[in-house]
């Protein structure tokens, strides 16, 4: 279980808070979503619960377990708006092999044919892939980690139809087993799919109007 209390990040950098008094419960098995504009803090927010931030205010628990950025930097995997932007490695093998120095050849396997790319060569150059199997490859390099909470930054954008379909449903499958929280300035597309859904206006979190999610 995630737990948000009272969360306000306010950066020197700017004149008013990013988020203010932002609070949620997230169980395990219970896809969520927050939605909201570009700017809204979205991005903002799975910043701060990753770990790649600190709020100037308030606690992120995990099982009633307050964490610091070090712990929740471990707790969870975050994959990025465009996962291309943050490949490191020159092929898929090496891309997956990163920080994985006892990797076995049985788990990557393994963690690929679950996000749907067993037949993908690892030879292969990630800039060159599709779209939808460079969203493919990021989940695998997050998996890789056996993260409790997974986080996803507009995990369908720029993804055509049929590509986000496809990705919904291994996002249903990864959902099963630990938190899994995404942002996304598109509700509708996740009709259906998530148990809870929140709207970021300006800063603040309130629980989704039926009519904005569809």
């Amino acid at each position: 279980m995630l737990e948000l209390q009272s969360l306000t990040y306010h950066p020197a950098t700017t004149a008013e808070p990013l988020l203010r008094d932002v609070s949620l419960r997230l169980p395990v098995g219970e896809p969520a979503l927050v939605a909201g504009r570009s700017g809204s803090g979205k991005t903002t927010l799975l910043e701060l619960i990753s770990g790649l931030a600190d709020p100037t205010r308030g606690r992120i628990l995990w099982n009633g377990k307050a964490l610091d950025a070090r712990q929740r930097r471990w707790l969870c995997g975050l994959v990025f708006q465009f996962p291309e932007r943050h490949f490191l490695g020159l092929t898929v093998a090496q891309e997956l092999k990163l920080g994985q120095r006892r990797l076995s050849g049985e788990r990557l396997q393994q963690v690929l044919g679950q996000v749907g790319l067993a037949e993908l060569p690892l030879q292969e150059a990630p800039e060159r892939l599709s779209g939808g199997q460079q969203r493919r490859l990021s989940l695998a390099v997050q998996l890789l980690r056996d993260p409790k909470l997974l986080l996803l930054d507009e995990p369908t954008a720029g993804l055509d139809w049929a590509v986000r379909s496809e990705v919904l449903q291994l996002l249903a499958e990864l959902g099963r087993d630990r938190a899994l929280l995404i942002v996304s300035h598109e509700p509708e597309l996740f009709e259906g799919f998530v148990r809870h859904s929140w709207l970021l206006e300006k800063g603040h979190l309130r629980t989704m109007p039926k009519a904005v999610l569809g």
